[in-house]
């Protein structure tokens, strides 16, 4: 029995090829499409889910009440992670972590920049980077002890074996070899090449106790079975032991294995984070998928007539109807699987470009056992799902009126089939909209006005003797006529390293804790960075050498501090009384699609880590880079010149809206072409079913345009209503979604027009193919048989 249900479902693949085939692609591309992104959600939920203790791991976290809002920061101070575990017997272990930065690792001739940190000794115990060479024990127990990675060292020492050899860091200090890591994996989010002990940072004077400074990330590691709920109450008020300024500040534990997905706060609760883009995603998947198996059921009923003698000759020899279920429903699994196999060809074609866009290194492991598992299982859940409804529905035709010729199609206002048609497009519509809506708010804030000049503007970090050379390096940029502004901060332009609720002004409320942060920086900040001055001037030390204590507001700053007339006014940082000769225009640091918060830029009596040099746009790009390189090679010799063009720094902060767009297009257009390929089908049955009547039609003097409309005008009835239950729909949910951004668009009108319109028109395209073909045909082809 078994073999002649295949032989029967092999001769109507056959038999019916056009049907066959968009049944086939439909499935296909939605398998393809849902596989990929469940590749990078699979990648996306395994971040650092290798580390073996992650359970029991703990981010400390600051939860502070600022302006009558629970703010929650994961930088904390570096006597945070001693103090928990002196105190706290249920901490096994804790470790700090000094953020990764950019060093220069050298050996013999051999100079690289390398990514590093320092940390505990219990840092390589309480994470599971494992090791080649060198005791887990003791590797970083001495001062000038330094771990690699098994890359750095083979860019370092080639094929030499790096244990016991002395490299120097910096330029400053020399270290040696006492291990190497593994490659820490790319699902991690921790990036460092070598690892330092933190007795090095406590040795050069660069450890501290002071409460205030929150400057690194502390992690640790609690005992089994501690009970975490009773623990975080003992642990919120740690700071009162500690903190003279805060007391009232709360620590807060927050598990290690939820920061990656779901480590975004909002008024001091957790609010998700990554793990949207994930559900949302994976809620697009689902959605494809669903298309493709509407495509197929409504495919397989369209072809109801053509089967319907069939199944009343198998009930009448004694077919039971959970038989002729099975047959169908094993048609449409064998189709399924037919498509399963084009679906993996077609993801591994794509990976490689996929993987360009997510910036993943996603991989199909085909060797292994588990995902010819799950796919199996997948691909038989599909065809279960897109031959229920199709096998429900040709196993329940009456023999007696099918064998009589008296079963007809009633065309009823409501059928299955319509209804899936319109689920189908009203799809399509919400993803067009989005799709839209994307577009414009990232439109919208890639041309926000920036109040800087980010074209021509590079800027180097400020390392080995730049610091040093500073002045002859500027006075050699600035002769050479290859730059025109020149100047050193404490961050780039488009960030901010520091920030404060601590600023003192006359009038300020006692309880204000509003954040308002820093720029230091030197001479010609304005000039340089192409600021818009609103009043006063920028620093000049040459003129004005007490400008080294002066600071220019951004007007976020003036209008929090209340000065009518700023100029001359007292401010208090750090200790340091500031004087304040300038006011500029708000300008865009830190997230574009967030509002401006308060910032002043203070003088040089500060700390500097980066260079900003504004370029000769008369001079070509490369000539000046050029210049440049030279004149830092000859006053910082040690160090490889690099810099990054502020624009491209810039940019990469649209990368992952930018990804979400590119993914959100892809994935529209696809459901617009699963959805127009079973409209398709369903024109061409429609037009075969009618063909008498069209013959019939054209005999009597209707023309070509008079039949495309009646063939087309049912199917676009229904893109119409999908139009409508799309509209509020989409409404809703991109509302929900802009209301993320303090920079945000209003969702315009026109945005439905196009997306409907543009859905129409597809339709209308779509259908018309194959109603004008059979408006065109011959009637007397299709009447010769009455």
């Amino acid at each position: 029995m078994l073999k002649n249900y295949l032989k029967i479902a092999w001769r109507n693949l056959i038999r019916n090829t056009s049907f066959s085939l968009l049944n086939i692609l439909g499935l296909s591309i939605g398998l393809a499409m849902t596989t990929l992104i469940v590749l990078w959600i699979n990648y996306e939920l395994g971040f650092d889910r290798f580390h073996e203790k992650i359970d029991r791991i703990y981010e400390v976290n600051n939860q502070y009440m600022v302006d009558g809002e629970i703010w929650t920061w994961n930088s904390t101070p570096k006597a945070m992670g001693p103090a928990i575990k002196n105190d706290y017997p249920e901490v096994e272990k804790e470790t700090r972590y000094f953020y990764d930065n950019t060093f220069l690792f050298a050996w013999n001739d051999q100079k690289i920049k390398a990514t590093g940190t320092m940390v505990d000794p219990d840092f390589l115990d309480m994470f599971s980077f494992p090791l080649i060479q060198g005791d887990l024990n003791t590797v970083l127990s001495d001062v000038n002890s330094v771990l690699v990675t098994e890359s750095l060292a083979k860019k370092i020492f080639g094929n030499q074996d790096p244990m016991g050899k002395m490299v120097k860091i910096d330029n400053r200090d020399t270290f040696k070899v006492t291990g190497i890591l593994k490659d820490i994996p790319p699902n991690t989010q921790f990036t460092f090449e070598f690892l330092i002990p933190w007795s090095y940072l406590t040795q050069k004077g660069w450890d501290d106790e002071n409460w205030g400074n929150n400057s690194v990330a502390t992690y640790v590691l609690l005992k089994e079975n501690t009970d975490i709920d009773t623990f975080s109450e003992k642990i919120a008020t740690l700071r009162k032991n500690y903190d003279k300024d805060t007391p009232d500040m709360k620590t807060l534990l927050y598990p290690y294995s939820r920061m990656y997905l779901y480590g975004e706060f909002e008024n001091g609760v957790e609010k998700g984070g990554r793990i949207d883009l994930i559900r949302m995603f994976g809620l697009i998947a689902i959605i494809i998928l669903i298309i493709a198996c509407i495509n197929f059921m409504n495919l397989s009923t369209a072809r109801s007539e053509k089967r319907s003698k069939e199944v009343g000759v198998r009930k009448v020899l004694g077919a039971p109807r959970k038989l002729l279920i099975g047959q169908f429903i094993g048609e449409s699994v064998l189709i399924t699987f037919i498509s399963a196999t084009f679906a993996v060809i077609i993801v591994l074609l794509l990976l490689p470009s996929f993987n360009d866009l997510v910036e993943r290194p996603l991989s199909l492991d085909l060797t292994s056992i588990g995902f010819w598992i799950l796919a199996t299982a997948v691909t038989i859940f599909t065809g279960l799902l897109a031959g229920s409804y199709p096998a429900l529905y040709l196993s329940g035709f009456k023999p007696s009126s099918v064998l009589r010729g008296t079963f007809k199609k009633v065309d009823a206002m409501v059928t299955p089939r319509k209804v899936l048609v319109i689920l189908q497009f009203s799809v399509a519509i919400v993803l067009i909209t989005a799709s839209l809506i994307i577009t414009q708010q990232l439109h919208k804030v890639q041309n926000r006005q920036l109040a800087y000049a980010k074209n021509n503007l590079i800027y180097s970090s400020l390392e080995g003797d730049m610091e040093k050379n500073y002045d002859l390096i500027k006075t050699e940029l600035l002769e050479s006529g290859a730059f025109t502004a020149v100047t050193k901060t404490n961050s780039p332009i488009t960030e901010s390293w520091s920030n404060t609720w601590g600023f003192e002004w006359e009038g300020k409320n006692e309880q204000d804790k509003t954040i308002v942060h820093r720029l230091i920086s030197d001479d010609d900040v304005v000039n340089t960075m192409g600021l818009e001055l609103i009043e006063g001037r920028d620093f000049d030390l040459q003129k004005y050498p007490t400008d080294s204590t002066a600071a220019i507001l951004n007007q976020s700053a003036l209008e929090l501090m209340g000065f009518e007339d700023p100029i001359g006014k007292k401010i208090k940082d750090n200790g340091i009384d500031w004087h304040i000769i300038g006011v500029v225009k708000d300008f865009v640091y830190n997230s574009p699609f967030q509002k401006i918060e308060p910032m002043v830029i203070e003088g040089a009596k500060g700390w500097f880590n980066v260079i900003h040099m504004r370029m000769n746009p008369e001079v070509n790009t490369a000539q000046n880079l050029a210049v440049a390189e030279r004149i830092f090679n000859k006053y910082n010799p040690e160090y490889p010149f690099n810099y990054e063009f502020v624009d491209a720094a810039y940019a990469k902060k649209f990368n992952d809206h930018r990804t979400t767009g590119k993914l959100a297009n892809i994935f529209t257009l696809l459901t617009i072409f699963i959805s127009c390929l079973g409209l398709f089908g369903l024109a061409s049955y429609v037009a075969e079913n009618r063909i008498k009547e069209i013959g019939v039609r054209k005999v009597l003097g209707a023309s070509v345009r008079t039949i495309t409309g009646l063939l087309s005008k049912d199917f676009l009835k229904l893109v119409f209503i999908s139009i409508l239950i799309a509209i509020p729909v989409s409404w809703y949910f991109m509302s929900n979604w802009l209301e993320e951004f303090a920079f945000r668009i209003d969702i315009s009108w026109w945005v439905y027009l196009i997306s409907g319109g543009l859905t129409l028109i597809v339709a209308f395209v779509t259908v018309s193919f194959q109603a004008i073909k059979a408006a065109r045909a011959n009637p007397i082809k299709s009447l010769r048989t009455e």
